[in-house]
């Protein structure tokens, strides 16, 4: 069973955001096996932040990211210059990731700042959801998804439509 991660940054604070995790992480554990590695964000408390701080926060963000990132396997950074998919590529993505032995993919959503540089560089993949901006707490439910539908189009399952 294909072995899929999430460090995400942040916790979901809405109950309707935790419900709708839930339910993908259930449906998913037909599928494969699901880690998700949540970290704290990091506090910025200045009003008129400066891009050295946020830099900077990004930095100590991405030592602790860095800290849970599973080698052997594949990084993906979800950052908005990063390449869109369509479900379906998304889904060959990860069945090309399975059968290429490279099973154990890592898929980082950075905080409401995004990702360090460190962790893009690091990553062999960047992705993106879509040139629009979405809260960090409805992309995660989002490449939840995703990631479900990608799995039932690999299975023929009709949810994919």
């Amino acid at each position: 069973m294909q072995s899929i991660t999430l460090i995400v940054l942040g916790k979901l604070n809405a109950s309707y955001f935790r419900e709708a995790a839930a339910e993908y992480q259930k449906r998913l554990s037909a599928f494969c096996k699901l880690n998700i590695v949540e970290l704290p964000e990091e506090t910025i408390r200045e009003k008129n932040v400066s891009q050295s701080t946020i830099q900077k926060t990004l930095e100590k963000e991405a030592q602790e990211i860095l800290r849970h990132v599973v080698r052997p396997g594949v990084l993906v950074a979800m950052c908005i210059e990063g390449k869109q998919l369509s479900s379906e590529e998304l889904s060959v993505f990860l069945e090309q990731r399975a059968i290429s032995g490279e099973g154990s993919v890592t898929f980082v959503i950075g905080s409401s700042h995004g990702l360090a540089d460190a962790v893009k560089k690091l990553a062999d993949y960047r992705f993106s959801m879509s040139k629009m901006t979405f809260p960090h707490q409805l992309a995660r439910v989002m490449l939840l998804e995703q990631i479900y539908r990608a799995f039932c189009i690999q299975s023929g399952n009709k949810y994919h439509k």
